[in-house]
Parts: C-alpha cells; structure tokens; sequence
C-alpha cells in the first residue's frame, strides 16, 4: 500500500503521524511510504531520518495527499486538507467528528473512509489509540493549570503544592479515566489537596486504593460539585463519551460560585467541552477569561510536548496501521472487531452511532 504522513498544519501541532522507526516497520512489511518535507521536524525527527528509514520526502502537502491511498496522521484535517482528500482514500488519525460538523459535512463530501483512533476498542474495551494522548493530556493539564495559577498569567496566585504553614491549592477533577486518573496523579505529586470525582463507584473505589492519601473521591452530582466549587482554585474537565459530545458539568451559572482568578482546563474541548463557557483555544492563545474564570481550552495540549507525545502514540497507532496496510481496512475490521469501531464515516455515510446522533443524521451499518 502507499502511505502518506503528511506535516500538521493545525495552530502549533508540532507531533507528526509516524516516527521513523514506525516507518522503517511500514517498509519492511512492504509497503511504500512518502512523507512530507519537514513533517516530523517539531518533534525531533529530520528528513534524513526518515530517508534512512526507507520512506521517500515529498516537498508539499498536496504532493503526499495525491499519491497516497492511507493517510496517517495526528489531528482531523482542518479547512485547507478538505480538498485534498480523494474519494476512496482511507484516513487514520485522530477525528472527533461529533463537534465539527463542517469537519463531518467534508468528509462526507469527499467520498473517503475514515478511521477514528479515538473510537477504536481493544478486547478490553478500552480506547488504546486515545489512551497515550490521554495520559499526556491529563498530565499536562496540571502543568499547564499551575502555570495559568500565577499571578502574572491571571490567576490567583497560587502554589500548587504550598509551602510550610500555607495551605496547598485545591484541585477539583471532573471525571475518573484515564485523563484524570494522570491530572490527579500528577497534581498529587505536585502536593495539592485534590479530589476526583466519577459516577462510577467501582472506578472510585479503585482510584480511592492506588492514589495517594492527597487525593479523595466523591461521587460525581451537580449538587456535590456546586459545593466544591467555592473553595476550588483549579477545575479539570476530562469526562469522555466515546464518540460523541461530552457533557457540560459546570453551567454559566455555576462560574459566579468561584472566586475570580480561577482556572478552569477543559481537556475535553474535542468532544465539546466539559464546561458551558468553553470554546477551543490554541497553544499561541491558550486562555481567556468568563466572569473572572480563566478558561484553557486548548483543543491539542499534547501537541506542546511533541517528542514524547508522537512517540507514544506511534508505539500504539503502528500495529493497527500495519494490519491496515496489509490487509486493506476492510479485510482489517473484518479480523478485529475492535478496529471496526474507528470506522465513522464510508464513502459518504456515517457509520459509527455517536456521530449520527450528534448531528441527526442517518447512521449506516458498516458493510465489509
């Protein structure tokens, strides 16, 4: 098959769809691998690299979107890829169709398939291809919200962890998976008074045995969450619904229960958002402020650690990529159930039910 792992050009997207070593796999299965001029450069990777690696260099987007029959990448293709995109073309990467409706409309226009790595499933159920971003988004959700704690960056000036004889912040995170099983981890680390709310109590009892004593669960309610917001310093967003549109845990109404200065990191601002007042930011204008509550809503926060963050999803996207590849897509979902469910949208339909459901549209069964 003809592989194509064309630049990012989303606002400061610095990951690339494929290290070289992950193409050196793909070319010794094979197959034919063209990459973009500079596509891995943010995260560390020369062309050289990739010529080593056995992969051809191609000097413009354009170039690698005409010859290649899979695409692999990290983030949905934004306005200017949607010409780009043939019909029969067969997308890998990260989609998150059911908040972006012209995304979906496009897609559908174009006659391509396209595979979501954040609805595939493995035999555990689990979202392989969205937990390594998950983990690098949750812990950089701390990071990132200790940052915009300072004073100088609008919040209330706060240290995370306190020092002796002053209390540590309170961190409230909404949503026990693997986002924030990491932010918790990580705040912890930090020494803030943390609690992690879900609507599972079997996920909270898990989390209540293997977190450290800083960190206390609480049973995920609006009532419970109007109570803590009073006293909370940093909000993180990371409830998921695979698929489809999360849902928005703090209300307008609920902004005026913090005090000002406040931050608030929505890690689910690919689904839509956790919080009512969200709306997607970028790296170069991370935040912005609602009623004196500062808002991060990022919509690619791993995209600031590139190295580690292309590297781990490259350890997970490459043995669907391979089977793919090898196989065809059809004949792939065929033996794995599991991939079958990244398959949103097919020559024109939409096949994955949390898609269809987000915009009222007809949902297809997949035929393979």
């Amino acid at each position: 098959m003809i592989i194509g792992v064309p630049k990012e050009i989303k606002n400061n997207e610095n990951r690339v769809g494929m290290t070289p070593a992950g193409v050196k796999e793909l070319v010794a299965h094979g197959h034919t691998v063209y990459v973009q001029h500079t596509a891995g450069f943010g995260s560390g990777f020369a062309d050289e690299e990739y010529v080593a690696a056995g992969a051809s260099i191609l000097p413009t987007i354009e170039d690698v979107y005409s010859i290649a029959e899979m695409i692999i990448k990290v983030k949905e293709p934004i306005e200017p890829e949607y010409k780009l995109v043939k019909k029969g073309q067969l997308l890998f990467t990260y989609f998150h169709f059911a908040c972006d409706r012209p995304l979906t409309d496009a897609m559908l226009a174009s006659g391509a398939t396209c595979i979501a790595y954040e609805t595939v499933r493995d035999r555990q159920g689990t979202l392989p291809l969205l937990i390594p971003m998950s983990e690098v988004a949750g812990r950089m959700s701390v990071q990132e919200g200790a940052r915009f704690l300072e004073k100088p960056q609008g919040g209330k000036g706060i240290l995370m962890g306190g020092v002796p004889g002053v209390k540590p912040a309170k961190v409230l995170i909404l949503g026990a998976g693997v986002v924030g099983r990491n932010a918790a981890l990580m705040a912890a680390g930090l020494g803030a008074d943390v609690t992690i709310t879900d609507i599972s109590l079997p996920t909270l009892r898990h989390v209540a045995e293997v977190m450290p004593k800083n960190v206390k669960t609480l049973y995920s309610s609006r009532h419970n969450i109007e109570q803590e917001l009073p006293a909370v310093d940093l909000v993180i967003g990371s409830v998921l619904i695979p698929g489809a549109k999360a849902p928005h845990l703090v209300t307008r109404d609920m902004l005026k229960l913090m005090r000002p200065g406040t931050v608030m990191v929505d890690v689910a601002i690919d689904q839509g958002g956790c919080f009512e007042t969200s709306h997607p930011t970028t790296h170069s204008e991370p935040v912005y402020e609602v009623d004196g509550i500062v808002h991060y809503a990022v919509a690619n926060i791993p995209g600031a650690v590139p190295f580690t963050s292309t590297m781990a999803l490259t350890n997970a996207t490459l043995p669907y990529a391979l089977r793919l590849a090898d196989k065809g897509w059809r004949e792939a979902c065929k033996a794995d159930a599991g991939l079958a469910e990244g398959v949103n949208i097919v020559d024109g339909k939409i096949t994955f039910k949390g898609v269809a459901e987000a915009f009222d549209l007809p949902c297809h069964k997949l035929e393979l």
